[in-house]
């Protein structure tokens, strides 16, 4: 492996962060958890894990092919990664005050409804390649990976949100309380949009 146990420990961090900000995966999970409990929710959580480990991937070849056709790409996106963070952080303290929308589409009962359910809400979102072309260069250099970092890359890709919404999941009831009050809503979105920030701040000394 090419990469440090530092550089995955703060793309971990980092994902976490990204986790804790309430997003179309916690309202597919909340709705998910709110109709049939943990055992509704936790496929859905299993379909999300797709894109999670599909989007670094393909972004890790997007990028690379693109930094062997263009020299100095690599620090063009290291900067772009700086700036979604930023970005990032900037927007979700604009709308801290903004509510979770629920759709009753992804609280069909089943299994096999719910894996559906997740794969949709992660792979429905083609800006999500996007983000990983961006954010990826900002904590790795992709082209040094080998096939060994890829996949502990895309393992922690999966595992940290994959974590996260289990634990999620299996304590809905108390989420549910949460994310209905805006004061606590709004406080999430100012304290993660505050982390993002500082994370674009890191990026550039990493």
């Amino acid at each position: 492996m090419t990469i440090t146990p530092s550089e995955l420990a703060l793309y971990a961090g980092a994902l976490l962060i990204l986790f804790l900000t309430p997003g179309p995966v916690w309202v597919a999970l909340t709705a998910r958890a709110m109709s049939g409990g943990f055992h509704a929710a936790w496929p859905l959580a299993m379909g999300v894990v797709v894109g999670d480990v599909l989007w670094p991937f393909l972004a890790i070849l997007g990028v690379t092919w693109i930094v062997s056709v263009f020299s100095g790409f690599m620090v063009f996106l290291k900067w772009v990664a700086c700036a979604t963070f930023l970005v990032m952080g900037l927007l979700i303290i604009r709308s801290a005050d903004k509510s979770i929308a629920k759709d009753s589409r992804l609280t069909r009962p089943g299994m096999w409804a719910g894996f559906m359910a997740g794969v949709a809400v992660i792979l429905g979102n083609p800006k999500a390649i996007l983000f990983y072309m961006g954010m990826l260069p900002g904590f790795f250099d992709l082209t040094r990976l080998t096939a060994l970092d890829m996949v502990a890359i895309a393992a922690l890709s999966a595992i940290v949100p994959l974590i996260g919404n289990l634990v999620l999941a299996s304590m809905i009831d108390r989420a549910r309380r949460f994310l209905t009050s805006p004061r606590a809503l709004r406080r999430t979105n100012i304290t993660a949009g505050c982390l993002l920030i500082g994370v674009a701040f890191v990026i550039p000394f990493a």
